[in-house]
């Protein structure tokens, strides 16, 4: 027998309750093996009918429920891969852990609803010690100062019935701790403007470490600085936006000669078009997890052999899973012209198993290193969730999406019940991006032709009521696409942003009147997300798209690309909160934050970096 001591039985404990919690999630997994469909986790319910007009949407798919009464049947379309039947409109809808999409919200949610920990007395056995100084003067006193200016309090509460009288001091310096402060703002603005690290290093003639510490207090600051702003959104009246939602994915570079495959993570983005403000942007990758440690357990657990919506770990790519994806990969080529393009999507995605899941890796892509890249309909479910909570109060929503299966299930699950009280609409919205210069100005001369044409048989219009009439022209002739034969309309103007659009009403339930109708095809447009993403790969030189050479057989390295996933999350969210609160555009000369009445003029980069808690 080995030598008893304090830290052998703390060790022998810690590996007792790891394998309880193991038999615990073993039995859990005996379970899920039982269950039809995942059970709702925290109030969250995704598996039912996406289909708007059908009955059954919304009605989420039950398992104590007999075979008669249920409005469902759970079939299979893969191995481990159960998908919901609607026995009333007869669509299939592929199922979903709650439970994951609950952890990818609470990701999101987190910067936003934790509350910053305020100071209290240290002492555990105090009566104030669950009592943050803020309370008053009932509870604290105050103390003086340290040498470097930090508040200092005594403690009024009691320890054994007696004084505590406990002294302590606090800050509210957010450079605590901090050195060489005067080169904040510099590195702050040099970030936001294409400036590589190395090269802000060398600028400012610090380390460059210190340029990577500088940027995690940055992006500490500007997340701080969001969420007492944003906390605000769920409480303001506002009466209507116009939501474009797309994905831009990013390449990671290889960090080892032995492996020279690149990591490419996916950030979903929603922008007002009309105040251009950035709602949020989630990147697919969770860098709070050991992906060795959460691997272990998936197998201690045989977690792999559940049907996937069961698993503890439904949310996370496993090795496995990968591997099995990037066999199966086949990504689509353009056809060249936007309806080609349109069905090409649509038949893509009805050959997967899921048609929700666009991940699709290939041999040249693995899996990050440090922290775990999360399933992008996963990300997506959260994002919306994450919208559906930050926008409770907003009158009118309309969201205009990228032609993305998984985007408008998202979507759809998560303002179900805006959706059947006409309070939110969404759109599918696909441009072709593919034309030259000389292509857009030819479209939009033929364009302007058709207009002028209608401008002149109808004198009393104007140019936009003329748009509207032959949209709603358009809206009688649209295209039946695709196996689910949505209804497709091409929109009569073309615009250098925008030369060539199609649209899709996802959410028509045949009540609206045409020109009300004709006049919500006409705000679709992706232009908001679309110019910010522009910005993105114009003002992260880490950020910026990435050339495959010859040589490195399709491969990717970049000189100035990121080593992790994780960096990449940090300059999203610093940039965001630039291009909200710090940066004028259009003609009246605001920020989208003034727009939005966040904020009553520009904010300044020093009111960022020397934010504090109020």
């Amino acid at each position: 027998m080995g030598k008893k001591s304090s830290q052998g039985q703390e060790v022998e404990s810690a590996d007792t309750t790891k394998a309880q919690n193991s038999l615990s999630d073993a039995d859990g997994a005996k379970a899920a093996r039982k269950k039809r469909s995942p059970a709702a986790h925290q109030g969250i319910q995704v598996n039912f009918c996406k289909n708007p007009i059908c009955a059954n949407f919304g009605s989420p798919v039950g398992d104590k429920l007999s075979r008669s009464q249920n409005p469902y049947r759970i079939v299979a379309s893969g191995k481990g891969l159960p998908v919901g039947y609607c026995q009333s409109c007869t669509e299939s809808f592929p199922l979903k852990s709650n439970k994951g999409i609950h952890e990818e919200l609470e990701r999101m949610l987190a910067f936003l609803v934790d509350s910053p920990v305020q100071s209290c007395c240290p002492v555990e056995d105090c009566s104030n010690h669950a009592v943050p100084v803020s309370s008053g003067k009932v509870f604290y006193s105050s103390f003086g100062t340290t040498c470097s200016g930090s508040q200092r309090y005594l403690c009024k509460g009691t320890v054994a019935g007696k004084p505590c009288k406990k002294t302590f001091s606090i800050t509210s310096k957010s450079t605590r701790r901090q050195r060489l402060t005067h080169k904040n703002k510099s590195v702050f603005k040099l970030i936001v403007n294409k400036v590589p690290v190395r090269r802000i290093a060398e600028i400012e003639e610090i380390a460059l470490q210190t340029v990577y510490d500088k940027i995690d207090f940055i992006h500490r600051q500007c997340l701080a600085f969001a969420s007492e702003r944003e906390s605000k959104l769920p409480d303001m009246p506002i009466r209507r936006l116009y939501i474009s939602v797309d994905r831009q994915d990013y390449v990671i570079n290889w960090s080892r000669r032995d492996d020279r495959r690149n990591t490419v993570v996916s950030a979903v983005a929603s922008a007002d078009n009309t105040s251009q403000y950035i709602f949020a942007m989630h990147l697919n990758f969770d860098p709070r997890l050991d992906p060795e440690a959460i691997e272990e357990d998936a197998k201690l657990i045989a977690d792999i052999s559940l049907p996937t919506p069961h698993r503890k770990y439904a949310r996370l790519w496993m090795a496995s899973d990968y591997l099995a994806s990037m066999a199966a990969s086949k990504k689509s080529k353009a056809s060249g012209s936007l309806e080609g393009d349109i069905a090409a999507t649509y038949s893509s995605s009805e050959k997967r198993e899921d048609v929700e899941i666009s991940d699709e890796p290939t041999k040249d892509e693995k899996l990050p290193d440090r922290g775990m890249q999360t399933h992008s309909e996963y990300t997506l479910y959260g994002h919306f969730l994450y919208l559906r909570h930050l926008l409770a109060s907003v009158e009118k929503l309309r969201f205009f999406l990228d032609q993305d299966s998984g985007m408008r299930a998202a979507c759809l699950a998560a303002f179900q019940d805006g959706i059947k009280s006409r309070r939110v609409d969404a759109f599918y919205v696909r441009i072709n991006k593919m034309m030259t210069v000389d292509q857009k100005r030819r479209l939009i001369n033929e364009s302007n032709r058709a207009i002028a044409k209608v401008m002149k048989e109808n004198p009393t219009l104007n140019k936009r009521e003329a748009v509207l009439m032959l949209l709603r022209q358009r809206i009688e002739q649209a295209k039946l696409i695709g196996k689910w034969r949505d209804r497709w309309v091409f929109h009569p103007l073309a615009t250098m942003n925008e030369p060539e659009k199609a649209l899709c009403h996802l959410t028509d339930l045949g009540d609206l009147e045409p020109d009300h109708a004709a006049w919500l095809y006409n705000r679709a447009s992706l232009h908001g997300v679309d110019s910010y993403f522009n910005r993105v790969r114009r003002r992260q030189s880490l950020l910026e798209r990435s050339i495959s050479s010859q040589s490195n057989t399709g491969r990717v390295w970049s000189g100035y690309a990121p080593y992790s996933p994780n960096q990449v999350q940090k300059l999203l969210d610093i940039l965001r909160v630039v291009q909200n609160y710090v940066l004028k555009s259009g003609k009246d000369k605001k920020t989208p934050a003034m727009r939005l009445g966040l904020a009553k003029g520009p904010v300044k980069y020093e009111d960022i970096l020397y934010f504090t808690e109020p």
